[in-house]
């Protein structure tokens, strides 16, 4: 049976309740093949780059030789090393996007609704010779996520990982987030911008449905969940004591909100 499902909803020990738009199959093969255009560029320049330093030391006895011969081996494990290595490295330095997932809003995630770990992405990229079979077309891939209910290729079900749209939130009321304080954060420009960047659209969800349904929450839940939550983004950018002294886990996070969703209303 075809997977029907098209949001992944994740639910927090403390009851609070948020979810994700997957991304579609034909959307992924979309993004998959700019990416694959992009691959085969970055091969044509390799192999380029390989034959002119076989050509400039044709003439050199020995680099000739050594040139020579690395040249033929390089081409058989070129594309590998690219192919592999691309989906790797733009993954883990641009938080689950490739080239073609930023250009159609994708990115990857952990199934969990967490943060991409650097071994998720080895896993499933590794994986990606498995799915690309037979030769290049992707057929055990491309079938893996028609199949699967979360469309899941097989590098996504080893790793653990979802690939998702990072549809675009309206705004909130900022002046409701924080209340009638001011955004301590604002003292720090730099660190906004370096908070902006490592929170993923997941977490911003979840930070923003926290803080929005907080009333609704038992006491003891609310302090547990805005605990752990401002505790993860203490992590991910940590502001100075002098900013931040006498502020309470809660107005923390909402503080995190309104430094997320303010760059958005600007």
């Amino acid at each position: 049976m075809l997977g029907t499902t098209t949001t992944l909803t994740v639910r927090t020990p403390e009851g609070v309740v948020f979810e994700i738009p997957l991304a579609s199959p034909f959307s992924r093969c979309l993004a998959l093949a700019l990416d694959m255009a992009v691959i085969f560029a970055l091969t044509i320049l390799f192999s380029q780059f390989i034959q002119l330093l076989t050509i400039a030391t044709s003439g050199v006895p020995v680099l000739g030789r050594v040139f020579a011969d690395f040249g033929t081996g390089a081409a058989i494990v070129l594309q590998f090393a690219i192919t592999v290595g691309y989906g790797m490295a733009t993954e883990w330095l641009w938080s689950g996007r490739t080239v073609g997932k930023r250009i159609l809003r994708l990115r990857v995630m952990d199934e969990r609704g967490l943060s991409l770990g650097v071994k998720q992405v080895v896993i499933r990229n590794l994986f990606r010779l498995l799915d690309m079979l037979p030769s290049t077309f992707y057929l055990i891939g491309g079938i893996s996520c028609l199949v699967t209910a979360r469309c899941q290729r097989l590098g996504d079900i080893a790793a653990g990982t979802l690939v998702i749209r990072e549809a675009e939130l309206a705004p909130p009321a900022l002046g409701q987030l924080i209340g009638t304080e001011r955004n301590s954060f604002a003292a720090a420009p730099h660190l906004e911008a370096r908070l902006r960047q490592r929170t993923t659209p997941a977490e911003a969800r979840l930070a923003l449905d926290a803080v929005t349904r907080r009333n609704e929450l038992d006491p003891e839940a609310r302090l547990e969940l805005f605990a752990r939550l401002a505790e993860y983004f203490r992590e991910i950018a940590e502001f100075p004591e002098e900013i931040t002294i006498g502020l309470s886990d809660e107005q923390y996070v909402r503080n995190v909100v309104e430094t997320l969703f303010r760059r958005a209303s600007v």
